[in-house]
């Protein structure tokens, strides 16, 4: 099993507050150091000091940090041409000794495509499987040949396919709820398979949709890591859990239920084997508020320990 840190700095994060809480995450024993790749904060919030870069902020990351891996969850299609994300991604990898992990998603925050004049178009499941097939043909192609791609979206001719990545297989994370194209893109082409805010239910009901779609592909499944990613309050008493829930904007009794992870230690044990005992091989605790390094601790001091191995 592995256990990781999930944050979003849209919401208001300089480098340095990602810098200490991932250096944090590290020293606790948490595997990975994931965080969003957004431009606009949402909600009520205003942000400030406004958006970092997912890709340069990792790739300070990379240089501050010894053994934590680092990732997205996820990037947004949208964002960057995938050939260009190839070369940030596998420079990343290198800067960080071979640490880092693509996740990559259609884009869905309307809004912050219009802030920034970035075009938002319709259909982007298409555009999505072009940028899973020119990321993973650039890293794939052998040194000293070339990589060309003639799709709808993107035209690459004899490209360098450089730099190299470190990692053999950068992982490469792929999810969402989607019933169809989802499962079969990950099949296809992801390492990880990923499922956020559901409840148990429909969180069995998609890695089970996911497991069958690779067993379509002839893909042996357990090639396939399952993961899960939710919402995160940790205290060791319900006053200190009111006031952190309060400090994101949260009432308690709404962000509890069966959805969120939300407790002290024995609670966050027990919804965590749950999830366990589902399929899950990864979890995502998502925390939002990334100067609360006292909820970090709490997690990596007194529930990690104690988390199915």
């Amino acid at each position: 099993m592995e256990y990781c840190v999930f944050t979003e700095p849209q919401q208001g994060a300089s480098y340095d507050t990602q810098r200490i809480f991932a250096q944090t995450a590290e020293r606790l024993g948490f595997h990975a150091y994931f965080r969003s790749d957004h431009y606009l904060a949402m909600g009520e919030g205003d942000g400030l000091p406004g958006p970092t870069d997912a890709w340069t902020t990792l790739a300070g990351l990379a240089r501050e940090t010894e053994r934590i891996r680092l990732g997205t969850l996820v990037s947004s299609a949208t964002f960057r041409h995938p050939g260009v994300l190839a070369i940030q991604v596998a420079q990343v990898d290198e800067m960080s000794g071979g640490r880092a992990e693509l996740g990559l998603g259609t884009g869905w925050f309307e809004a912050e495509h219009r802030a920034y004049g970035i075009p938002f178009p319709a259909r982007r499941f298409d555009l999505l499987e072009e940028q899973l097939q020119v990321v993973t043909g650039l890293w794939a192609t052998p040194a000293g040949s070339t990589f060309s791609f003639h799709g709808a979206h993107y035209d690459l001719t004899d490209a360098p396919a450089l730099p190299k990545p470190t990692q053999p297989r950068i992982p490469l994370i792929v999810g969402g709820g989607g019933p169809r194209r989802t499962p079969a893109l990950a099949a296809a082409h992801a390492t990880e398979f990923n499922i956020g805010f559901q409840p148990e239910a429909v969180i069995a009901d998609k890695f089970a949709g996911v497991l069958a779609a690779a067993e379509r592909i002839g893909r042996d499944p357990e090639t396939l890591k399952l993961s899960v990613a939710l919402p995160t309050l940790a205290a060791p008493n319900d006053v200190e859990l009111a006031g952190r829930a309060a400090a994101i904007g949260q009432d308690l009794s709404s962000f509890r239920g069966e959805t969120n992870i939300a407790g002290s230690a024995p609670e966050i044990i027990e919804k965590v084997t749950r999830l366990v005992e589902l399929g899950a091989e990864r979890v995502y605790f998502q925390l939002m508020d990334m100067t609360d390094l006292d909820q970090l601790a709490y997690l990596g001091e007194e529930v990690l320990p104690h988390l199915p191995a």
